[in-house]
């Protein structure tokens, strides 16, 4: 017969000492989330836990639930009792085992508690099977949860050992939520049936299934919070206090007239807080107020909520987090819908940037050094925009006329990358980078400082990343998912790959033996020294070894370097958009093309429609000479080509907020007289960038000495209105190639 789960409350009497014994477990504990509820009933001087008559074998529920124990009957139960004083515990070796394991050649007996302790999973569905630890269900372990496993049990925060077992358990949906089983039983017998789901993705349905399948009891009932009378009254109290730093009230800070001086207002943002209008010297119909608290956090502006600038401070880093958090725990900001590029996703992020500047000054050319002391300042807020200044050494070789422009802090950004990849922090070819695990970058905490400043560079304008490992990228953002670690993942000519690397290529098994035994010490860290029989355990081994080096032995400098990514919202973009972002983070930059460099400039033509006449030709001029810039038939490059005209080497990761411009600079025009003009000469080209026109309206255009124009700091390039495609070409590279070659510091 089907046993039947209760549905509400029985009330029972109290019992004296001897009847506080379970009848079934012989244990006077009264815990009703471990156990189930303890009913002890006076007249037939008897007490049984609910837990051990549901995973009772002999026991059903024959009765309707109002009758004997939750519809078991009294008879029945004794009679239990009766069949189960004959059998032994396999744990404790006492009388009274009425649970055994529902496979039915395992002869296994325990008490329910017995069972607890010692791997038993007793199902509460269906037919409330149990089973002992050698048939009972597991949870098998897969690429998401490896790649970020959690450090902390996600219900009591408590530090939890990341090994899935009979004490562990995990989400099935985002396999992120890991817990203590003690921990998700007590939450399940709180939140009852209705409310019980994942902490961290909210999923009910798979959640439950997967809870009861392994053990977990969920009560059928509405949430403990819900049932408690007058839980929430407190909500209803309107707060009444008042809370300036001199009340000036004879009645007293709580003290509220209706109307008038001192009524009592509250603050509009929190509702915590609360003042007299006399007292904070308010008008007398002023009924729109925030809290000094609410102020503060605002930057005075009490009309946007915004989370506090300061104040508060990591332990471990001992300096404050991005503001932006991550997705789970608040909404993010709107961002762009459809967007198809990082630029553009990068962009979305820039509008937190303030106009308030912060000072950053680097000697020599120690750009690392200038960038932790920066993130490591008590009042480091990301947003403030970066004014570089070089000194020392780079003073005579940097532009004085640029320092603090957004070319020196371009530079500095540049610079920022190329040594945060040839940092302690990452190990492995140029390029192809993964983290090392370093001793005294983990005291010093530089994973969250390359973390920091490698977000700080995206949004501010910096270069791409380009220097991440597949692997690397995958361990942080779960991309591509599903997909397990090989060794050829793990950093080349280490010492534990080359280990790995033998094992991979062992082709037997006494080889494979043979090179264990030589790194014995590797394998007993790794919980993975255990004797090998076939070839057929060799990839199941590596892949463990590969999953101990690059995650788990990686947990901490992970964590870390995650948290520093999300500064300025950084990491939770990339979780939403990996697959684009995956070219910003481990590819090198793009070759530089013709298209990208004329689509970077807005073309600014003038409103003279004779001027314009004369500019339209030039834009042809300008998208012709990028071409031939690209395909090397120009003196110079493309690359000497953005450097001339913005002062940067590279384009920058995210779309700049304002693009650089082109405008035209037109040759003098003047009147000759006729004895000026050669009889020869009139209406013809005499020689490049020299023409004369026609007779009767005398007029020269000499464009020979004109030159291209950049103003790096306003980001403007002038191009010289010149009469033909060759002039044009041959002014271009003079003046492009004198600002390169000859004068390298102006770059």
């Amino acid at each position: 017969m089907k046993k039947k789960t209760r549905r509400r409350k029985l009330q029972a009497g109290d019992a004296g000492s001897k009847e506080e014994f379970c009848a079934l477990c012989r244990l006077s504990d009264d815990d009703p989330a471990v156990f189930g509820e303890k009913v002890t009933l006076k007249e037939h001087k008897l007490s049984v836990h609910y837990f051990c008559l549901l995973t009772s074998c002999g026991v059903y529920q024959r009765g309707e639930e109002d009758e004997g124990v939750f519809g078991f009957l009294i008879d029945d139960i004794k009679q239990e009792i009766r069949r189960s004083a004959r059998l032994t515990c396999g744990c404790c070796k006492k009388k009274g085992a009425c649970v055994g394991c529902n496979v039915r050649s395992c002869r296994k007996m325990i008490h329910f508690p017995c069972g607890r302790k010692h791997g038993f999973i007793s199902q509460f569905s269906a037919q409330f099977p149990s089973f002992c630890p050698d048939h009972s269900p597991s949870q098998s372990m897969c690429v998401s949860s490896d790649l970020s496993l959690p450090q902390s049990c996600s219900v009591c925060l408590d530090s939890i050992e990341p090994v899935l077992g009979y004490s562990v358990l995990k989400c099935p949906s985002c396999h992120a939520s890991w817990f203590h089983r003690d921990c998700v039983q007590r939450q399940a017998h709180s939140a009852g049936l209705f409310f019980f789901r994942c902490t961290l993705c909210n999923n009910k349905e798979k959640f439950q299934e997967e809870m009861l399948r392994m053990g977990i009891y969920i009560p059928e009932r509405d949430a403990s919070w819900e049932l408690e009378e007058n839980a929430f009254s407190e909500l209803l109290e309107v707060y009444r206090q008042c809370d300036a730093l001199t009340c000036v009230c004879n009645n007293g800070r709580t003290h509220s007239a209706k109307t008038g001086w001192f009524e009592v207002i509250r603050c509009r943002l929190c509702g915590s807080g609360g003042t007299h209008r006399k007292c904070s010297g308010l008008r007398l119909d002023t009924s729109d107020w925030a809290c000094s608290n609410c102020t503060q956090a605002t930057d005075g502006r009490a009309s946007l909520v915004t989370s506090p600038q300061g104040g508060q401070r990591r332990s471990l880093s001992k300096r404050r987090m991005s503001p932006i958090r991550s997705s789970i725990s608040c909404k993010r900001p709107s961002l762009p819908v459809g967007c198809g590029s990082p630029e553009d996703l990068l962009q979305a992020l820039a509008p937190q940037l303030s106009p308030v500047t912060v000072q950053v000054e680097v000697y020599g050319d120690h750009a690392l050094s200038a960038g932790v002391e920066l993130v490591r300042r008590a009042d480091f807020d990301p947003t403030h925009t970066l004014s570089v200044r070089f000194r020392n050494d780079l003073q005579t070789t940097f532009p004085r006329r640029l320092q603090g422009s957004d070319i020196a802090r371009q530079y500095f950004l540049k610079l920022l990358v190329q040594q945060i990849q040839d940092s302690v922090v990452f190990e492995g070819p140029e390029g192809s980078k993964n983290l090392a695990l370093d001793s005294r970058a983990l005291r010093d905490d530089l994973y969250f400082d390359a973390g920091c400043l490698l977000a700080l560079s995206l949004v501010h304008g910096g270069p791409s990343v380009g220097f991440f490992s597949p692997a690397l990228y995958q361990c942080l953002f779960n991309y591509p998912a599903n997909r397990p670690l090989a060794f050829t993942h793990m950093t080349p000519d280490t010492h534990f790959t080359r280990r790995v690397s033998r094992m991979a290529e062992a082709e037997s098994v006494d080889e494979l033996r043979e090179v264990m035994a030589e790194s014995w010490e590797y394998l007993e860290l790794a919980g993975c020294n255990q004797p090998i029989s076939s070839l057929e355990e060799r990839e199941a081994l590596v892949e463990d070894l590969v999953s101990f080096t690059m995650i788990t032995r990686m947990q901490l400098p992970l964590q870390r370097f995650r948290e520093g990514l999300q500064t300025l919202g950084i990491f939770d973009q990339v979780q939403l958009f990996p697959s684009v972002f995956r070219g910003v983070f481990c590819e090198a930059a793009d070759r530089l093309t013709a298209q990208t460099l004329a689509q970077l400039f807005d073309l600014k033509f003038s409103s003279e429609q004779e001027k314009l006449s004369k500019e339209t030709p030039v834009s042809s001029f300008w998208r012709r000479f990028l071409l031939e810039c690209e395909d090397g038939k120009s003196s110079i490059s493309l690359q000497d080509l953005l450097r001339f005209a913005t002062g940067a080497e590279d384009l920058p990761a995210a779309r700049l907020l304002s693009a650089p411009s082109i405008s035209f600079l037109h040759p003098v025009s003047s009147s000759s007289s006729s004895s000026s003009s050669s009889p020869g000469a009139e209406d013809e080209e005499t020689q490049e960038g020299e023409k004369v026109t026609i007779r009767g309206r005398r007029e020269v255009w000499r464009d020979s000495g004109l030159f291209p124009q950049s103003e790096p700091v306003s980001k403007r390039l002038l191009l010289p209105v010149a009469s033909s495609y060759q002039a044009f070409k041959s002014s271009m590279e003079q003046a492009v190639s004198h600002h390169v070659h000859l004068h390298p510091s102006e770059s």
